[in-house]
């Protein structure tokens, strides 16, 4: 039976469902429940850190990847449940719970701690994904979308388990696989034999909502790098080191400045506003996109730490990989956000990549200092935020001027 001849069903626990008043205001719960990703955060940079080669930082994005699809499919429950109900609330701190134990997990969890790490990925996944069918119940489209997720997050989550239990390369091998499987999941709606396939534009999704949300995610990533490297300056308060604490944060403000002073607050009206389309857009946007951001910002808190520790040092590959990477991947993130959002070509962040790929090897072959390539990359972010105000004039109008995400007394 297709959902057009399905019979009208009222919701049974309609008072755990959101109502649809327009743009949803992200509450206290919700909020508490992202503090916990402070400390996942500073957890990833640190393991960033601690391993600067090629296999730490693959594994680095993917324990990111794992903490984002915990994080943002949570986000996206609560965009349809209401978080200040009592089971809603449970249910969230039970998981701010689980993902404090899966963060403090990290450190070790490609050798003793792997399958602590997994066993709570895997229950936070699927205990989520029950929850949601029993809240739901009653309400076709959401009870749909949910059984087709299910049998999905089964298969992820015993590759995950297996994966933590095997140990070594086949633990990466595995876990990698579970990204993978639910990345093409998420992509092609979940099928399932005699069920079919969840489509976008049926989630009936409040875009703004979820924009708001994974706007908080970065200001937590942001906040997280400036912590960082606050603390590297107590343990070496310095002229020198508080100068490059301030080139530091230099650096911060500028990823900050290109996220929210334009484009935070036209994207929260653009997801908000995409009717059909706000399903797929939020899907590309948020669960592919925003990691890829998160991951620019965790690199640079790397290089930022390592310029601190170091400023005057000759840049290694692995420095500068750090200092430039870092505002790369991030820009790369943001002009696909970008392109996703308002079909534009985002031509000042791509330039800005390029500019900061080709500084890499100069910045190396040239042994500039590190606070002469974190100079650089800062000045070419300064001047993506300039060539922004300079734009085209309709996109000023639309882009406005951010608050970052509402508190719920707004």
């Amino acid at each position: 039976m297709t959902r057009s001849e399905s019979p009208v069903v009222k919701p049974v626990r309609p008072w755990l469902l959101r109502e649809r008043r327009g743009m949803e205001p992200t509450t206290s719960t919700e909020l508490f429940f992202d503090l916990v990703y402070i400390f996942t955060v500073t957890q990833l940079s640190h393991y960033l850190i601690e391993h600067p080669d090629w296999p730490g930082a693959g594994r680095t994005a993917l324990l990111l990847a794992m903490v984002w699809f915990v994080w943002v499919y949570t986000a996206w429950l609560t965009n349809w449940l209401q978080p200040n109900e009592a089971p809603v609330r449970a249910l969230l701190i039970g998981l701010m719970l689980g993902s404090l134990l899966m963060s403090a997990a990290i450190p070790e969890a490609f050798a003793d701690t792997g399958l602590l790490f997994a066993v709570v990925y895997a229950t936070l996944q699927m205990g989520r994904t029950l929850f949601a069918l029993w809240a739901v119940q009653g309400q076709s489209w959401l009870t749909d979308g949910f059984q087709k997720t299910l049998p999905w997050f089964v298969g992820t989550s015993v590759l995950v388990v297996l994966g933590g239990i095997a140990g070594g390369d086949v633990r990466e091998a595995l876990w990698a696989g579970a990204i993978v499987i639910e990345v093409i999941g998420l992509s092609i709606g979940f099928p399932v034999p005699g069920l079919g396939r969840s489509r976008a534009e049926r989630w009936m999704v409040e875009g703004g909502h979820l924009a708001e949300r994974c706007q908080a995610f970065i200001l937590i990533a942001l906040g997280e790098s400036i912590l960082l490297t606050g603390s590297t300056l107590t343990q070496h308060l310095d002229t020198v080191t508080s100068a490059a604490f301030l080139l530091a944060f230099a650096g911060s403000v500028a990823l900050w400045w290109v996220y929210f002073a334009r484009s935070a607050a036209a994207a929260t009206e653009v997801i908000a506003r995409a009717g059909e389309r706000t399903g797929g857009l939020s899907r590309v946007a948020f669960n592919y996109l925003h990691p890829v951001m998160v991951a620019g910002i965790i690199v640079t808190a790397a290089g930022d730490e390592r310029l601190l520790r170091e400023p005057g040092a000759d840049a290694t590959t692995v420095a500068a990989l750090f200092t430039l990477g870092g505002p790369a991947l991030f820009l790369a993130g943001h002009a696909a956000y970008q392109a996703v959002l308002w079909r534009i070509r985002p031509t000042s962040r791509i330039a800005a990549v390029v500019v900061l790929l080709a500084l890499l090897p100069a910045c190396v072959l040239l042994a500039l200092p590190v606070a002469a390539c974190a100079a650089l990359a800062t000045m070419v972010t300064v001047a993506v935020i300039i060539a922004d105000r300079f734009a085209d004039p309709a996109w000023r109008e639309r882009s406005g001027q951010s608050r970052g995400p509402r508190s719920p007394e707004r």
